[in-house]
């Protein structure tokens, strides 16, 4: 099963202005943030990433009840975390 898991934006690199640092619930990764370049992502700001791509800007309301949820999933929540955490870009 493949989520699309909120992440809270701790970094955005300055020598790659498409790419991020990102929290997710304590995993923190690279994500390229390209798709959303339009909508200024800054840190602080919530986004929805799937495969290592930010997809959407959310609300921390709405990033909050998303991560309350995906946790009653378990497994596939766990899955996700433990991808994010083995994923990296360069």
């Amino acid at each position: 099963m493949c989520l699309g898991i909120p992440g809270e934006v701790v970094e955005v690199l300055t020598e790659h202005q498409d790419l991020a640092k990102v929290d997710v619930n304590g995993v923190r990764r690279t994500i390229n943030i390209g798709l959303l370049q339009d909508e200024g992502v800054r840190v602080g700001d919530w986004v929805l990433i799937h495969v290592g791509f930010a997809l959407s800007k959310i609300d921390e309301e709405e990033a909050r009840s998303a991560l309350e949820f995906l946790e009653t999933l378990g497994k596939a929540y766990q899955d996700e975390l433990d991808a994010l955490r083995d994923s990296h870009i360069d």
